[in-house]
């Protein structure tokens, strides 16, 4: 962390499992064709900005009480989820040729806990239309790519004290944890913490940790390098501004029945609705040719597309982009509703079959992406999940102001979406943007007389 940074760091120290591993947890664990394309790209990072409490409202809250059963907590939770406190390994051999990567239980440093301060209170970072460079302070490793995972934490967890407010921010490698996983784990942790001295070893979801393998497929697989220079990219961070949306449950309602009328459908989601609106907005504010072409890809689970499907408790990434593709002409000529139904398309079409052909495709020639190569100026990517129980880790500090995310895995035309504080069906949308992009669909009359104004 720089020393010119805002953000103070005060201590830091690494929590491993309360218990010792058995021996069967200490077996290598195997990267799927899920996970092992995405060795070079950045880490995760997603937080809760919570109230402090007073002490007042308290019998004399403690901020070093609070460490001590949050790094307590945090241990017992690590027992269940022990392979956020491993390590990765590489095994290779000349002949035959074969290069390895797993995640290598046997090495369990844990995970990183950092405790950091911060002269800036809650609203210094919620009133500003623009999400502050401070809110990246608050996350760890955001240099990391997963590779780096062989020295450095897979998991690094930063309690960032403020003024009035505590954040507690995550930086997880994205091959070893995906949304849907690391929610499972803050739920987790924030349900063992909230037990007041009661967990007694089980949890209320225990995880799956089987790896999902297709049929006829090796689980071990080489990747077909020499050395790991030959895959890894190191981009700089861009220059972007990140704005939060706030969509309420009637707007996205209307949204909805407004796509699926134009369609003469029912099938059109609020996700998929939400998301075209922005798709729209997006490239309109890019002002691009209309003769060129545009796509928006989300990062989806393949859980439940996978048949027979994979429990939600399934620990792991199985993830894939799936891509919806327009001229700019055809996105800004058609409705709301003909934008909607491209990207409804593309998600359907992601079934049992599309995925497991995917998975064959790239076992057969196996290769790790870089940002560079999927990385476009007409494209707008989505990630995250409104459906994720964000607000439902509470850590003891009642329901959470805000969720945020850091600095990684962030470009020009990035999406990204949380659940509403007020639930219901309401979402907050962060959305990155070059500076006179931002200025432009900020003043988009589309978009502006849908959101909540604040």
């Amino acid at each position: 962390m720089s020393t010119s940074t805002p953000v103070k760091l005060v201590s830091e120290c690494f929590v491993k499992p309360i218990d010792d591993l058995a021996p069967e947890a200490k077996q290598p664990i195997h990267f799927t064709p899920f996970e092992l394309p995405w060795l070079t790209f950045q880490y995760s990072q997603k937080g809760l900005l919570f109230a402090k409490p007073q002490s007042s409202e308290t019998q004399g809250f403690s901020m070093t009480a609070f460490l001590n059963d949050l790094q307590h907590a945090l241990s017992a939770t690590l027992t269940h989820f022990y392979p956020l406190a491993a390590r990765f390994t590489t095994k290779k051999q000349e002949t035959p040729p074969s290069y390895v990567v797993y995640l290598d239980p046997a090495k369990t440093p844990g995970v990183r806990f950092v405790y950091a301060k911060a002269d800036a209170t809650v609203s210094d970072i919620l009133s500003p239309p623009h999400v502050p460079l401070l809110v990246h302070s608050f996350f760890d490793l955001s240099d990391a790519v997963s590779h780096d995972a062989h020295t450095l934490p897979v998991l690094a967890i930063q309690v960032t004290e403020l003024v009035d407010g505590i954040f507690i921010g995550g930086s997880v490698n994205h091959m070893v944890a995906d949304g849907t996983s690391f929610w499972h784990f803050m739920a987790t942790w924030s349900e063992i913490f909230r037990s007041g001295g009661k967990y007694h070893g089980s949890i209320s979801r225990p995880l799956v940790l089987e790896r999902w393998v297709l049929d006829g497929s090796d689980r071990v697989i080489s990747i077909p390098y020499t050395h790991h220079d030959q895959f890894i990219e190191r981009l700089p961070i861009p220059t972007f501004k990140e704005r939060f949306f706030s969509f309420s449950t009637t707007a996205i309602s209307k949204l909805k029945a407004r796509a699926n009328s134009e369609c003469n459908t029912h099938r059109i989601s609020s996700l998929q609705a939400v998301v075209a609106l922005l798709w729209r907005c997006i490239t309109r504010a890019r002002c691009l040719s209309h003769d060129s072409e545009t796509s928006c890809s989300l990062l989806v689970s393949n859980r439940r597309r996978l048949n027979p499907p994979l429990s939600d408790d399934y620990f792991g990434s199985p993830v894939q982009l799936v891509t919806g593709k327009s001229t700019v002409g055809d996105l800004l000529t058609h409705g709301l509703g003909w934008v909607a139904f491209r990207i409804h398309q593309a998600i359907i079409s992601h079934d049992d079959k599309a995925v497991k052909q995917g998975v064959e495709s790239w076992t057969k020639n196996p290769m790790v992406y870089k940002m560079s190569q999927i990385s476009d100026q007409n494209i707008v990517q989505v990630g995250s999940s409104p459906r994720f129980d964000m607000y439902g880790c509470e850590f003891g500090l009642g329901k959470a102001i805000a969720a945020r995310g850091g600095c990684t895995y962030k470009r020009d035309g990035m999406i990204t979406m949380y659940p509403g504080r007020d639930g219901g069906g309401s979402m907050d949308v962060e959305v990155c943007l070059l500076q006179e992009y931002m200025k432009n669909i900020e003043s988009d009359e589309e978009l502006m007389s849908v959101v909540m104004k604040v």
